[in-house]
């Protein structure tokens, strides 16, 4: 996808500060977009909202009437709302406050200062978010593709069912645990397992390894979905049998790119 093509998003812009507007604004103008609505406060978003559907909405942590993680939530708490793109733009670095917005399934969370060059990454992401292309696999109908998804977050699983919806993937069950997760696994066939790593009654790991010691499909591939920052765990995902780890927040054409090299 190219530039030319991220001139047909509209953007909303939440942010408080006019010198932040501004800032922000023109670096979408380099990235050749101008359909930019700035925006003071989550109130005046969502009234809105009412009567426009942006493709992107783009907001700062801390706004007069509420903080990003109210905002996002709002969000993906409405019907009309949850399947928005969202970005976050924050020099905030308190994991309480960002875990919550990389569990509601933001495109990405742009630290302060950022580059063109990351802001143009983060908007193609975006772009195949919300005018996605169909996945094509050399020995496989992507329509036949059967997935599993594991997520405690019902904001993550809503977000990943549309990720996989987007490439064509129709055949999708989700599970709300491990434990759940496990269940249906064998009960069904699943050509593929996608899996949070913190999740309560049974975690990523004892997913995995239980899914691993199963005699006739302990070979399907597993993707780790996990926004996990403790270097321990992090060490410990690394040395377990996945076949692939992606943070969260993540792109969906990191899906693409980690679907073609575990199917094809």
């Amino acid at each position: 996808m190219t530039d030319h093509q991220l001139a047909s998003l509209q953007v909303f812009l939440v942010e408080p500060s006019h010198t932040q507007q501004h800032i922000i604004s023109q670096y979408l103008h380099d990235c050749s977009i101008t359909d930019i609505t700035c925006i003071n406060s989550g109130a005046e978003l969502f009234e809105l909202l009412q009567n426009a559907s942006p493709d992107l909405i783009i907001s700062s942590m801390y706004l007069p009437d509420m903080t990003g993680v109210e905002l996002v939530h709002a969000l993906r708490s409405n019907e009309a709302s949850y399947e928005m793109a969202f970005i976050l733009i924050s020099s905030e670095t308190n994991i309480k406050y960002l875990e919550p917005i990389r569990q509601a399934g933001t495109i990405a969370i742009l630290p302060k200062p950022f580059s063109t060059q990351a802001l143009r990454t983060v908007l193609h992401s975006t772009l195949e978010y919300v005018r996605p292309e169909k996945l094509s696999l050399d020995h496989l109908d992507i329509e036949d593709l059967r997935v599993l998804l594991v997520d405690d977050s019902e904001f993550s699983l809503k977000y990943l069912t549309k990720v996989f919806q987007n490439i064509g993937v129709d055949q999708i069950v989700t599970a709300h645990d491990g434990k759940q997760g496990l269940q249906l696994f064998n009960q069904q066939y699943f050509d593929l397992v996608v899996t949070d790593f913190n999740m309560p009654e049974m975690d990523g790991l004892q997913l995995v390894d239980h899914i691993r010691n199963n005699p006739e499909r302990g070979s399907v591939p597993i993707l780790m979905v996990t926004s996990e920052q403790n270097e321990s765990r992090l060490a410990a995902i690394e040395q377990s049998e996945v076949s692939a780890i992606l943070d969260k927040p993540f792109e969906a054409t990191s899906i693409k790119r980690l679907l073609l090299n575990l199917l094809n």
